[in-house]
């Protein structure tokens, strides 16, 4: 069963003991709760994770009990909550993957004032966390998320190239999510040639360089055969936690916006020759595909999402591949 069916239910406060526990001189004077949190969470990086808290009201329906509340009381940790929330810009009852959650949260700094602890107690109740100003939290921050989630390693993403690639070669049909064709050619007009260590499309145009009638196959995700040595592949198979883990959504979406262009589906085969044809003939230039608009800060966001401009990467690389395949 894949890792991604578990689910984490947390209350928005634990995400801040977490990059705390990161920051502790002494990994004893952590928490047993947090300790397992962590081991959790590095197992299953990109876990999906609910946000639930006391907030009542409107959101009462997800309201999870007090049985989590610290020392510090329900007021403070609900205020503390709902402080997260706002600087995440999230509703309490959603759900993301874990690695986007952290990355979101570590994008907002390392100020916790108001958050964990007050510079002046009004009261008891309002004493807030005792590490607050322990400086635990600003040394987790400052250690990213490479100490939470461990980054793939050079020598396993050079054995996939290898190991993707010879399965390129060998194929039938070579599987390609549709709009990283679009990628393919804009990495052409920017001079990119094999050997290129973070995908294989270089190495793709090269071999459909020399034999234009090689069969592709509009393939669903991130789909192995391409994203192999990619250091943004996720922990599930065909998962791509895109440009640290900002979302993932614009993948899937941009895909979709190829395809009905083309005409075509997930599964559908042509030869290399005659489905960049297409691609050529009906996709002008990149803002059509790529463009996102969306609020800020969001979970669409992602770099070729904010271009203004058709990329001109994409207008050489179109112009470059339709001279070498004998395209009009």
């Amino acid at each position: 069963m894949p890792l991604c069916n578990s689910r984490l239910t947390l209350r928005p406060y634990r995400l801040l003991c977490a990059v705390c526990a990161l920051g502790e001189d002494d990994a004893g004077a952590v928490d047993a709760e947090t300790a397992a949190l962590l081991e959790r969470l590095r197992a299953q990086p990109d876990m999906p994770v609910s946000l639930h808290c006391n907030t009542g009201d409107l959101y009462r329906y997800q309201d999870p009990g007090s049985d989590d509340d610290t020392p510090g009381g329900a007021g403070f940790n609900l205020r503390r909550d709902l402080e997260i929330l706002l600087k995440l810009d999230l509703f309490p009852g959603c759900t993301m993957p874990a690695r986007t959650l952290f990355y979101r949260l570590l994008a907002q700094g390392d100020n916790t004032d108001d958050v964990c602890g007050y510079a002046a107690a009004t009261s008891g109740a309002w004493a807030g966390c005792p590490k607050a100003r322990s400086g635990c939290y600003q040394r987790g921050h400052a250690k990213g998320i490479d100490a939470l989630f461990s980054p793939r390693t050079a020598n396993v993403m050079t054995l996939e190239k290898q190991a993707s690639l010879e399965a390129m070669r060998q194929s039938e049909a070579i599987r390609v999510r549709p709009h990283i064709l679009v990628c393919a050619v804009c990495q052409y007009g920017q001079d990119i040639r094999p050997p290129y260590p973070e995908d294989n499309l270089p190495e793709l145009l090269a071999l459909v360089l020399q034999e234009p009638d090689r069969r592709i196959l509009l393939a669903p995700d991130a789909d192995w055969m391409m994203c192999a040595p990619c250091p943004y592949r996720g922990t599930e198979p065909g998962v791509c936690v895109i440009h640290q883990g900002e979302g993932g959504l614009a993948n899937p979406l941009r895909d979709l916006r190829v395809m009905q262009k083309l005409g075509l589906m997930y599964g559908d085969v042509l030869p290399a020759r005659e489905l960049f044809q297409r691609i050529f003939d009906r996709i002008a230039g990149t803002l059509e595909v790529c463009r996102l608009d969306h609020a800020h800060p969001s979970i669409w966001r992602d770099p070729c999402g904010v271009e203004t401009a058709d990329s001109e990467a994409y207008a050489r690389g179109k112009a470059l591949l339709s001279a070498a395949l004998g395209l009009c």
